[in-house]
């Protein structure tokens, strides 16, 4: 039985303002991407990762990985050219997995400080029998349904949803990997076009109507998107070095 990572890192990271992929923007010192794979190294508990990056940069983060090793590490990587959305990455990361694979993490090269207790608890989640796993966190917000704006940009209320059930989801999620494969390639049709192609790989799993299982989240696996999260980010390896 062999676990792997999918780890997606193929976005342009556009609203970063930034000239390079968000993969290789620099956090203290190292590209997102490859924070990303040591905390996924430190979980203990893969064989190896599969990491999809824009096709016009293979090399590029190739030679972030010498050797085809995560930095400071023994585990092994493999580096593809991922899709146009990140369903088309995932699925394309999917393809490059080995026979052996049985246990698959989805992991966002953005959400690279999630901690290793996270990502070995949906691993081991997994292999207990969930076949299905995504760890999510309580929302505080109050949250409002609302209908299209007016002309002036007001939009009307429609209810206030009950939020003691509403979770926000984070990744890695872990999956088996027969169901994963099924899950993809029910919901492949969607994965061309951004309008239509899934932005949550365990959405496509419910699609089949499987059940999908949640775990506690970790606040320190939050998304970076915005310069505003990477300077949180860069808080927490301040406030929390064993993170870098």
């Amino acid at each position: 039985m062999t676990s792997v990572a999918v780890l997606t890192s193929a976005g342009s990271g556009t609203r970063l303002g930034l000239d390079v992929p968000k993969g290789l923007v620099d956090l203290s010192g190292q590209p997102l991407v490859v924070r990303a794979a040591r905390g996924l190294a430190r979980a203990a508990c893969l064989a190896g990762i599969v990491i999809t990056v824009p096709a016009a940069e293979l090399e590029t983060f190739r030679s972030r990985f010498p050797g085809g090793l995560v930095p400071g590490t023994d585990l092994p990587v493999r580096v593809v050219a991922g899709g146009s959305t990140r369903q088309a990455s995932v699925a394309a990361g999917l393809a490059a997995l080995d026979d052996d694979v049985d246990v698959v993490l989805v992991h966002d090269a953005a959400r690279c400080l999630a901690p290793p207790d996270l990502i070995a608890a949906v691993e081991q989640t997994v292999r207990s029998g969930r076949r299905a796993v995504v760890p999510a966190l309580p929302v505080t917000d109050t949250i409002k349904r609302a209908g299209d704006p007016g002309d002036d940009g007001a939009a009307p209320v429609h209810e206030t949803v009950q939020r003691t059930a509403l979770r926000a989801v984070q990744t890695p999620q872990g999956f088996d990997r027969n169901l994963l494969d099924s899950a993809h390639r029910a919901g492949g049709h969607l994965a061309a076009d951004e309008r239509s192609a899934v932005s949550d790989d365990a959405g496509l799993v419910e699609a089949l109507g499987e059940q999908v299982w949640l775990v506690p989240g970790d606040e320190r696996a939050l998304k970076i998107t915005t310069r505003r999260d990477l300077a949180l980010a860069e808080i927490l390896l301040r406030e929390e070095p064993e993170l870098a």
